[in-house]
């Protein structure tokens, strides 16, 4: 009995050792199992957020600067005070001219003269015609005054006495008739001197010696042109929106290209009191001295109005020009501004990095900078370089700005080549 007892237990023991080796593997394919999983499960999230991360630009911000100024820059085109085109009236062949382009000329000075030899025939053809008439009108004459002689002793009748009387005056009228046509002719010789009509320079000369000479008229086929450069008037578009900040009588300040540094003085003189449908601006004429011949006519030129004028702008319109200094709006680089479809807008970030698209009106135009007129504070934040396609409420990142320079990293600079 006791030896069948220990058999039994010594029987039992290895299926318990086996249980408990299976429990153990059991744990461990478990445990592989949780960790490939977990493991699958970090991978897909890194992989979602690396996949946000890229779907999110990256952008630049900027922020609007706000005008603070009540002067008015506008680009304006310099003409002359008086110009005049020299054309021909009579037609020959030009027999010399005296003054080039760029000299001084007086009123009446002689620029050139024209040779007419179908002209000066034709002056000697009429004065001919005119001798004969004249002898004529004599013969007639003397005619006439026998005829009412005879008269007196009734020689003859009195219709031959009229007949006589009326050819007489006939012939009066023929005379009259001919010298007419001879100080016409003389008035168009007197044509072929070309003299400046006033003080000025020559700024045109589109003949030489020896050439053709027609009757003109049309724009290019002038000869000379004189032009009075001692005092410019200066032209410029106001739009429709500034027009309340210039009046009559106000000053502005000229600058042009070629002479940069430089300032002149410059007083409006008229406007045109109309806004052109074109181009939605009306014409403001402006006077500036140019004793130095230091301003070029026909050049492009700079005007800038520092302010509505103290004396014209009175009442309402000193009102006027006080709310537009007062309620001066914002001014943005080109590139911060999206034109399309929808107008004109501005791509905005919210606090939560959201896309915010702004309406936004355009003032003016300025080259580096555009002025907008409402929709935008100079509090907003503006992407500098709004990417394509993008939308309202998009998410983006936005792009660090990068530190400033310090003199010593300035100093450290690599050097260029030599």
């Amino acid at each position: 009995m006791r030896t069948d007892a220990s058999t039994a237990a010594v029987s039992a023991k290895p299926p318990a050792r086996f249980g408990r080796t299976a429990l153990v593997l059991a744990l461990i394919a478990v445990a592989v199992v949780a960790a490939g999983l977990w493991s699958r499960k970090s991978n897909a999230e890194q992989l979602r957020a690396s996949a946000d991360d890229r779907g999110q630009p990256s952008v630049a911000l900027i922020a609007p600067q706000p005008l603070v100024e009540s002067g008015l820059e506008l680009p304006a085109r310099i003409e002359a005070w008086s110009r005049a085109p020299i054309y021909a009236r009579v037609s020959g062949y030009l027999k010399r001219w005296n003054v080039d382009i760029g000299g001084k000329v007086k009123a009446g000075q002689q620029l050139a003269e024209i040779e007419t030899p179908d002209l000066d025939q034709q002056l000697m053809q009429a004065k001919a015609e005119l001798a004969t008439a004249r002898s004529n009108a004599a013969l007639a004459a003397s005619t006439a005054k026998r005829w009412q002689g005879l008269l007196a002793s009734d020689s003859v009748s009195k219709q031959e006495v009229d007949e006589r009387t009326g050819d007489m005056a006939a012939k009066q009228s023929q005379v009259t008739a001919l010298q007419a046509n001879v100080d016409r002719i003389e008035a168009l010789k007197r044509f072929t001197q070309l003299t400046a009509p006033f003080d000025g320079v020559v700024t045109a000369r589109n003949t030489d010696v020896g050439a053709l000479i027609n009757i003109g008229g049309a724009p290019g086929s002038e000869l000379f042109v004189v032009s009075d450069m001692r005092k410019l008037r200066v032209y410029v578009n106001v739009p429709q929106r500034q027009v309340a900040q210039v009046r009559a009588g106000d000053k502005a300040v000229l600058t042009v290209p070629e002479r940069p540094g430089q300032r002149f003085a410059a007083t409006v003189q008229s406007t045109s009191q109309a806004i052109n449908t074109a181009s939605g601006a009306m014409l403001v004429q402006l006077a500036v001295d140019n004793d130095r011949d230091e301003l070029l006519p026909g050049g492009f030129a700079t005007v800038r109005f520092e302010g509505a004028s103290g004396a014209g702008a009175k009442g309402a319109n000193a009102v006027n020009a006080a709310n537009v200094a007062t309620n001066a709006g914002v001014s943005l680089p080109p590139g911060a501004v999206i034109i399309g479809k929808d107008g004109v807008q501005v791509a905005t970030v919210d606090a939560g990095n959201r896309v915010r698209l702004r309406k936004v009106t355009i003032a003016r135009d300025m080259g580096t900078r555009i002025e907008l007129g409402a929709g935008l504070t100079a509090a907003d934040r503006v992407i500098a370089n709004p990417p394509d396609g993008i939308a309202e409420g998009d998410l983006v990142r936005v792009a660090q700005p990068a530190s400033q320079p310090t003199a010593s990293s300035a100093s450290a600079a690599p050097k260029g080549r030599t």
